[in-house]
């Protein structure tokens, strides 16, 4: 998938172009309804379709204390387009200067560097532009002008409800996965950074991969069975996520570590998918370090009967 970082390099694709335009944080069963109508629309016209999406999420940068934890941070968002076949991605970067962009500017760059533009597919309800003034009638009146189309892709449902990426948020901090996964399309997945820890784990056999997660949406805090993908291989584990209350007394610091089953290398700056497959037990206190480990033992061991 090629990678565009500025609007003008659209210049440099053949068209005409089909833009399918979002933040797409999640890239659940309603982003894919926008980019796959955009990709059906392109091939029907011998076009080229282009996902149009931005770095970081809008609300990082416009309401930073009120911004709402990701599903996918933009290197999970990027790695989930790519998997349904996208060719062209252009990543725009959100910062205070395009957010002050009115949006008949927006749309003018993109008209002035497609060549041509045939059609902008949004989700019913997308905004866009300085305090959000555009809107999907605002991109239809521009689109007559300019003499590009305009879809608006219908809200999609699962199970009585519309398809969100605030719904799925919702359903994931209170550990309804089955939910998440019915709205996403796919199973909830955290993709995370492996850093250094205490080592702890490994003094008292269990070694973990500690994970800095990019502000994604944690489930409740608690012990987990879980997989775990390192360059598109899969092991299975243990996952702890929580404040490890045995051994440190920050409450404010959320950590999630994952033990892997028959493991034994240091991975540490390389990036790991998890699911978490089965709640097992909250998190809670121990009277010793090694009441945890035993503890973490019988975890271990129920989880490889589980998985």
């Amino acid at each position: 998938m090629e990678i565009l970082r500025s609007i003008p390099e659209l210049s440099r694709l053949p068209g005409p172009l089909f833009l399918a335009i979002g933040v797409f944080d999640g890239v659940h069963r309603g982003h894919q309804a926008v980019i796959s109508t955009s990709a059906e629309h392109a091939q029907g016209a011998n076009g080229t379709p282009v996902v149009v999406t931005f770095d970081p999420h809008p609300e990082k940068v416009l309401r930073p204390a009120a911004a709402p934890h990701l599903l996918t941070a933009t290197q999970h968002k990027i790695a989930l387009i790519r998997d349904l076949g996208v060719r062209h991605l252009l990543l725009i970067t959100f910062d205070k200067n395009f957010a002050a962009t009115e949006p008949e500017t927006f749309v003018e760059q993109l008209v002035t560097h497609a060549q041509p533009l045939r059609e902008i597919c949004v989700g019913h309800e997308w905004a866009f532009g300085k305090n959000r003034r555009g809107n999907l009638e605002l991109l239809k009146r521009l689109g007559a002008q300019s003499h590009f189309n305009v879809i608006g892709v219908a809200p999609v449902m699962a199970n009585g409800e519309v398809v969100s990426s605030t719904a799925i948020r919702q359903a994931i901090q209170k550990g309804d996965f089955p939910k998440a996964a019915d709205m996403l399309g796919r199973e909830y997945t955290i993709l995370g950074t492996v850093i250094r820890g205490d080592d702890l784990g490994k003094k008292i056999g269990f070694p973990t991969a500690n994970l800095s997660a990019h502000s994604e949406q944690f489930p409740p805090d608690g012990v987990y069975a879980a997989e775990a993908w390192l360059e598109d291989v899969k092991h299975y584990g243990v996952v702890n996520l929580g404040c490890r209350p045995t051994v440190s007394s920050d409450k404010s610091n959320r950590v999630l570590e994952i033990h892997l089953f028959d493991f034994n290398r240091e991975i540490y700056g390389q990036d790991l998918e998890v699911r978490f497959v089965r709640y097992l037990r909250p998190e809670k206190k121990f009277e010793s370090v090694e009441a945890l480990k035993q503890q973490i033992a019988a975890d271990v061991q129920q989880a490889r009967q589980l998985i």
